[in-house]
């Protein structure tokens, strides 16, 4: 049997909370590549531009384990290399980040609306994770699960990578109790609570999941907790964590969520609206920690705007 090689420390520090690419040079069997630069060309020209390429490789912006690449370093499968990507500009999230719980192990944090969980698509240094990383000095942050970049809420983050996967796995397992609340329109022919079961799919590159028959892969449950006028405040407990479920649930039963710019309809894309954010929030996370064994419950400081 091969043994596996460690794979090395990255020799580049993060930057702006951003971890480098990682990269492994693979086998080259018919000879294609003969120095580095070639393969880094073919391998991120489509990506960054063959000239930009050439251009980080002459600044020495791709490092291996013995120091920056040269434009003439002979190629060599299994080779590894870091590099960090052009970060473009981002509108700042003008909410800011609230510590609700913090020991040696854990962050819990109340993420705002509009700011993603994580860096994804063009939404990079402008990230819960990034954020947090240089605020609070913490290199090795990761998020035990994700939320929404549109819902507000607790997130739980995880202090050393070692942790990580006992966190996750309480996630994946579901043994964390989640209550979200949300704000959206009131119908009194909607008989509530109910639990809602149906099965959703979510394909990549398309904004709206949906709906679908099949054997169900969603649950959650609904129940009215105020009503104002035309608008009612509902308690969500997701048995399930499908992408945009809940949203998704309240949309089929008439009841699309407050401010929601996907369902029913998806809006046009165009500059954030943050003086209207979708009216749902993640209130509260209870778990049992794996570490410690002790029995925790966190619960938001942020409150919904939608009925005033």
């Amino acid at each position: 049997m091969r043994r596996r090689t460690k794979t090395p420390g990255a020799p580049l520090p993060q930057r702006e909370g951003i971890d480098p690419v990682r990269v492994r040079l693979p086998e080259d069997p018919a000879g294609v590549w003969g120095t580095v630069r070639e393969h880094l060309v073919a391998r991120f020209g489509g990506a960054i531009g063959d000239g930009r390429v050439e251009e980080m490789v002459r600044d020495g912006r791709f490092v291996g384990v013995d120091g920056a690449v040269g434009e003439d370093e002979p190629y060599r499968a299994g080779m590894h290399l870091w590099f960090h990507r052009d970060f473009p500009p981002e509108e700042r999230v003008p909410f800011e980040i609230g510590i609700v719980y913090r020991d040696e192990r854990i962050v819990v944090v109340d993420k705002p609306h509009f700011l993603a969980t994580m860096p994804r698509g063009r939404h990079v240094t402008e990230t819960a994770l990034a954020r947090l990383r240089r605020e609070l000095g913490l290199a090795e942050l990761q998020p035990a699960h994700r939320l929404d970049r549109l819902t507000a809420g607790l997130v739980l983050f995880v202090v050393r990578a070692g942790d990580r996967g006992a966190y996750q796995t309480l996630f994946r397992d579901r043994l964390v109790g989640k209550e979200y609340e949300a704000v959206a329109a009131y119908d009194p022919a909607v008989a509530l609570p109910v639990t809602v079961r149906s099965r959703i799919v979510k394909e990549r590159g398309v904004m709206a999941a949906r709906e679908e028959p099949g054997e169900p892969n969603s649950e959650s449950r609904i129940e009215l907790v105020e009503r104002r006028g035309g608008l009612g405040r509902y308690r969500l407990l997701p048995a399930t964590g499908r992408t945009h479920q809940l949203r998704v649930h309240m949309n089929a039963l008439g009841l699309p969520i407050l401010h929601d710019p996907v369902y029913p309809v998806v809006r046009e894309d165009g500059p954030e609206d943050f003086a209207r954010p979708l009216q749902l929030l993640a209130r509260t996370l209870e778990f049992t920690d794996p570490v410690s064994g002790s029995e925790l419950r966190f619960e938001s400081r942020l409150r919904l705007s939608g009925l005033g």
